[in-house]
């Protein structure tokens, strides 16, 4: 059952960022990922349903915006003027960024749905769902809200440690429960590139999310490094979109892209 008028009625893809593990960089993922697409000539819409750690607004720079009234919903943020990224996000209705969400699972879980069905996205080639740390009530809501759409696959984030692995695990479990198609797992912070000398250093283990998804026999889309001067660029609000394609983690995030979008063209044909 689909309602007669949709706003993800032009939506071609949706992708769900997931990991069962705060602090793996799902937010950062979801926007190099974006990033990535768009440089592949993609229409992109990132939905931020972290409703509790909106960080979405402000990897892009947008933080100071606000969302605007049409008549089919709402109007999410643009990024850029060619209009390529599009961004829905509670940090741009709290009146204050220092608010906190204190809020009961059914409050959110209604914000969820509004999420799902009040933005007016227009055509896009991928909607990316940031989500937060877990497997709970927004997880649920969010993938009952989208099932409708049938366009919908999962992005597993990890870094190599075994702890985070494990985490995961539970996530693919979680997957499995939803009837949720997994696209692939990525290893973010795969080792540190020096700024100086380019070498690469493992900070923490290597291989876990490979290891995983042999395990679970599912694709591993790549190891995202840890750039500390794309990081740098986010942190002090340079222009981490121009920055981003001279970025040590490109090629690694490049690759993943190309291989959602060949993925998602076997599946449409």
């Amino acid at each position: 059952f689909l309602p007669e008028r949709s706003n993800l009625v032009g939506v071609q893809h949706i992708l769900l960022v997931l990991s069962g593990k705060g602090g793996v960089g799902k937010s950062t993922i979801s926007t190099e990922l974006a990033l990535s697409l768009r440089h592949s000539g993609k229409k992109v819409g990132i939905l931020d349903v972290d409703l509790c750690g909106p960080s979405i607004p402000r990897m892009f720079r947008v933080q100071e915006n606000s969302v605007h009234q049409c008549d089919s919903g709402w109007v999410p943020v643009f990024v850029d003027q060619d209009k390529s990224i599009s961004l829905m996000s509670i940090g741009f209705l709290l009146e204050k960024p220092d608010d906190a969400v204190v809020w009961r699972g059914p409050k959110k879980n209604a914000l969820i749905k509004q999420f799902v069905a009040d933005v007016a996205w227009g055509d896009l080639d991928f909607l990316i769902v940031d989500t937060p740390p877990g497997t709970s009530d927004e997880h649920i809501s969010t993938v009952e809200a989208l099932r409708p759409y049938k366009l919908l696959g999962a992005i597993l984030v990890t870094t190599p440690q075994a702890v985070s692995v494990g985490d995961v695990r539970r996530e693919l479990t979680f997957c499995r429960k939803m009837g949720l198609r997994v696209l692939g797992i990525v290893e973010n912070m795969s080792g540190f590139v020096c700024p100086h000398c380019l070498e690469c250093t493992n900070i923490f283990s290597k291989g876990g999310g490979e290891e995983l998804a042999k395990h679970a026999g599912v694709p591993f889309l790549g190891c995202v490094p840890l750039d500390p001067q794309l990081s740098q660029s986010l942190e002090e609000g340079r222009d981490f979109i121009q920055e981003f394609p001279k970025s040590s983690a490109f090629p690694a995030l490049a690759h993943i892209a190309q291989q959602i979008l060949d993925g998602t063209l076997q599946r449409s044909s």
